[in-house]
């Protein structure tokens, strides 16, 4: 079955191990093909966007995903769900989800799990934020 894409405008988007560039008009194409990782700009981390611990997660996941080698990036991968287990142990479900689907093979799922781990984090966040005024120190420790 054929993926139906559109690009707009210089966007960009990984199919395999290549990067395709659209030009200054919008494209429309189909993709065939078993197995083919598939990702669009807006959903690529780089080292420079991968800011977070939960968005290192992601970058390490996406590795997987586009690598013919996933297993080059489990080490990375379960060392930084090892330490925000142990920072955040709420956060297992959504690791424990990634785990299945990284173990399964299933790696876009898997990809699909760590953007939770990453609006989970950005909760967190916005949660301590709302509690903990910026200057306020004592309350912080």
């Amino acid at each position: 079955m054929a993926l139906k894409v559109e690009l707009r405008p210089h966007e960009r988007i990984i199919v395999g191990n290549c990067v395709i560039t659209n030009t200054d008009q919008r494209a429309r194409f189909l993709i065939e093909g078993e197995n083919v990782p598939i990702l669009r700009e807006r959903d690529i981390l780089t080292p420079e966007t991968a800011d977070t611990p939960a968005k290192l997660v992601y970058l390490a996941v996406q590795l997987m995903y586009i690598s013919p080698d996933p297993q080059t990036q489990h080490g990375t991968y379960f060392n930084l769900v090892r330490d925000i287990v142990t920072a955040v142990p709420s956060a297992w479900p959504i690791i424990e989800g990634i785990n299945n689907n990284i173990m399964s093979g299933d790696l876009y799922r898997a990809l699909k799990d760590a953007r939770k781990l990453i609006a989970y984090e950005d909760k967190l966040r916005e949660q301590f934020e709302a509690t903990h005024p910026k200057g306020d120190v004592s309350s912080a420790a």
